[in-house]
């Protein structure tokens, strides 16, 4: 990558960082720049933004569950949200053709169909990035946004495949067999890889070369691929450890994708004008995703907060612009516009994601009257029965303070997370482990006790983000226990302790004193308590 584009790219992103909003933010910044400076990203760019899509789509399939496609808040929720976007926006067009607005009068029917279709869609990139960054991929909220996208991703392959003109070849039907066969094989592969390098070479391999060249081989789109060989890999025990093996060359090339979106291409002013009015319509499409899902009895804040990382254009309204242009149907200054639009609604969506439990809280009495009576199950009262001492967060960290806490206090202790398999497999495993989400600011309420009073909290949440998040929520509820957490790095355990939390528990300073211990126990003969790994 050219240096010129990593300097600016680190220089916007890392001064957006100082004012709390996503570096994201910054790259889309840095790409408006160097656009207005004359500076022309070129093939290179565009295929760095293409494989971090690609690997992007990958690393969703290996966290995806399709059983949480068959969700009526996913299928019905998404299909619906579509569809009436479509009416909407497709009137909202007209009527502007109606007012002889620029680049509007030329619209046919059929055009002013395809740019509501287009604008129908909400982006991928962006939805996982701002959940990644709050730790809250594995909410109810950071579910069912997700859900959405891949059934949102499913419209755009079968459009893509039908307005290319471009037929499968007939070997595409024999896909589900060929995954069947080649599924053992990838197992083994992955399973003797290692924890290296060779496991990140894996991944490359199996999306890039097996599933986005695979699929394109077939005439289907190579994302697709990708998507599909991480849900196959999803079930593998090593698939968490491969997504985060893959997550910073991911995210490098992502910044990539955030730059080509400002380098798309120079303004006018008309074009200015129509994609503020664009920008404009996204409030429509918040609106009408928080209605719907509230309506699949979703809660308030689970329906805002999806709502909110959905708040945006996607990057397939450049696909169809692309194939509009291409094709001779629209404008070319049309790809312009939805450039424009859809790097504007990233900005304005970034801060409103990062406030999002702040403004719940603030409007948390309005919005609750939208509500139905009986809740999703995910989102029911929690019964916590006589537990005194609670642990967020049953990774490996919190599974091991759990059975410890577990042996000297018994059926007092809780565990929470809020991956639903993960609870389902603890409580396989004899714990007392309930779904929930610390970082809601209504959580506690949510907990029904038995009369008796909460002592501890264990925060052990693998995010910062989502530590410190729940740290606040508890303190600003008035939790009469006291509040341990862990974290990684120096600076946080100074943000955690400066906020009030008790006790912080430095994971790599610590694992380095057990460590010490342990050996020092090897060297006297004694026998080595387990520690913490």
């Amino acid at each position: 990558m050219d240096p010129l584009l990593i300097s600016t790219a680190f220089i916007f992103g890392f001064l957006v960082r100082q004012i709390g909003l996503s570096p994201l933010v910054g790259f889309l910044v840095a790409g408006f720049i160097l656009n207005a400076l004359g500076f022309k990203g070129g093939e290179s760019l565009h295929t760095f933004a293409d494989l971090g899509v690609t690997l992007l789509l990958f690393s969703i399939g290996l966290k995806l569950r399709l059983k949480s496609l068959a969700s009526p808040e996913v299928w019905a929720g998404a299909s619906l949200h579509m569809t009436i976007t479509v009416i909407v926006f497709g009137f909202g067009i007209l009527g502007l053709k109606l007012a002889d607005l620029p680049f509007f009068t030329d619209l046919t029917f059929p055009l002013v169909v395809l740019i509501a279709f287009a604008l129908s869609f909400s982006s991928t990139v962006f939805a996982v990035k701002i959940l990644e960054e709050k730790g809250q991929m594995g909410a109810m909220h950071g579910r069912v946004s997700i859900s959405i996208l891949i059934m949102q991703d499913i419209f755009a392959v079968l459009f893509l495949t039908i307005s290319l003109g471009k037929l499968p070849s007939l070997w595409a039907v024999l896909i589900p067999l060929a995954l069947f066969v080649i599924k053992p094989g990838l197992y083994r592969l992955m399973d003797r890889s290692g924890h290296g390098e060779l496991l990140l070479l894996f991944g490359l391999f199996v999306a890039l070369v097996v599933g986005a060249g695979g699929f394109e081989l077939v005439g289907l789109k190579g994302d697709l691929g990708a998507l599909i060989l991480g849900v196959l890999l999803a079930q593998h025990e090593k698939s968490s450890e491969l997504a985060k093996t893959l997550m910073g060359l991911k995210e490098l090339l992502l910044v990539g994708f955030f730059l080509t979106i400002g380098l798309s291409g120079v303004p006018t002013l008309a074009a200015i004008g129509a994609s503020a009015l664009l920008v404009g319509a996204v409030v429509f499409k918040v609106v009408l995703f928080f209605v719907l899902l509230t309506r699949f009895k979703l809660r308030a804040r689970s329906s805002l907060l999806a709502s909110l990382s959905l708040a945006n254009y996607s990057e397939f309204g450049l696909i169809v612009a692309a194939v509009g242009t291409s094709q001779g149907w629209l404008n070319p200054e049309w790809l312009v516009i939805i450039s424009m639009a859809l790097a504007a609604t990233f900005v304005i969506a970034s801060p409103l994601n990062t406030a999002a439990d702040a403004l719940y809280i603030r409007y948390r009495g309005k919005l609750c009257r939208l509500e139905t009576e009986t809740l999703h199950l995910d989102d029911q009262p929690i019964e916590s029965g006589n537990a005194t001492i609670a642990v967020f967060g049953m990774g490996r960290i919190g599974t091991k303070a759990y059975d410890s806490l577990s042996v000297r206090y018994g059926d007092t202790v809780i565990g929470f997370d809020f991956n639903a398999e993960a609870v389902a497999e603890h409580c396989d495993a004899g714990r007392h482990v309930i779904y929930g989400d610390p970082t809601d600011p209504d959580f506690l309420q949510r907990i029904r006790r038995r009369g008796t009073q909460a002592r501890l909290a264990l925060l052990a949440m693998s995010e910062h983000r989502a530590n410190l998040s729940a740290a606040k929520h508890l303190i600003a509820v008035g939790f009469p226990g006291k509040i341990t957490a862990i974290a990684h790095f120096d600076d946080h355990v100074k943000e955690l302790e400066g906020i009030g939390v008790h006790a912080v528990f430095n994971f790599y300073n610590e694992a380095g004193f057990g460590f010490a211990e342990h050996a020092w126990q090897v060297m006297e003969g004694h026998h080595p308590q387990d520690v913490v790994t």
